[in-house]
């Protein structure tokens, strides 16, 4: 049961010479975890991390700095779930877990009604 196939399995693979004096790139603004950026205030449900990356909604960590600190705001004050609203975008946060559930452009926000909300933040 002889066959003229070749044996890949068998063959080696050799990686490229890692070049260690390459100068490596600085991260960039966004690379950063997000963790890292808000200093541990505020996570990111699956859901909105999914919608932030689909719709290229990019907030400037200064701005979730900003967002973290009106959130806190906003919970002394007894609000349990609100909308903010920023330049870049919608999101709808959970104030007792500091949670982002949702997140959204102002084009797609534009013609939705947003309900359990209890309180919204303009940025």
């Amino acid at each position: 049961m002889a066959t003229n196939m070749e044996p890949k399995i068998h063959r080696s693979y050799h990686p490229m010479p890692l070049d260690v004096n390459r100068e490596r790139s600085k991260p960039k603004e966004t690379d950063r975890s997000f963790q890292e950026v808000l200093g541990q205030q505020l996570t990111l449900s699956k859901h909105a991390r999914q919608r932030l990356e689909e719709r290229n909604i990019e907030i400037p960590s200064e701005q979730w700095n900003k967002i973290g600190e009106k959130l806190t705001e906003a919970k002394r004050k007894g609000v349990r779930d609100s909308l903010v609203l920023t330049k870049e975008a919608v999101l709808v946060v959970n104030t007792n877990s500091n949670t982002v559930v949702t997140a959204m452009d102002k084009q797609s926000a534009n013609s939705r009604l947003f309900t359990n909300i209890d309180g919204t933040i303009i940025m």
